[in-house]
């Protein structure tokens, strides 16, 4: 255990960090499924499939902005979720 001050803040401070990082990491893959399901909806609903992709995307650059996913993860993702969107395949198909 930390017995310095400034070390005692640090570690209240990594442990914020790590909190908002697994914030963004969680909602950027609950969205990723958000938008899985509207792709493979029977209705193919374009609106709605529009905005879950919209939506993905904006947050998975804000989470690669502040750190929280590296970017080359950011951009794997959105490049799934454009396929998808896209309509040609799934994630689970190989490329």
């Amino acid at each position: 255990m930390a017995n310095i001050q400034q070390q005692k803040k640090r570690v209240r401070i990594s442990e914020r960090q790590r909190e908002e990082n697994l914030r963004y990491r969680s909602t950027v893959k609950t969205l990723a499924k958000r938008v899985e399901v509207a792709a493979a909806g029977e209705d193919k609903d374009k609106d709605k499939l529009a905005a879950e992709h919209l939506e993905l995307v904006r947050t998975v650059d804000k989470a690669a902005s502040k750190g929280a996913l590296h970017k080359n993860t950011a951009a794997r993702r959105k490049a799934r979720a454009a396929r998808l969107a896209a309509g040609s395949g799934s994630s689970s198909e190989p490329a």
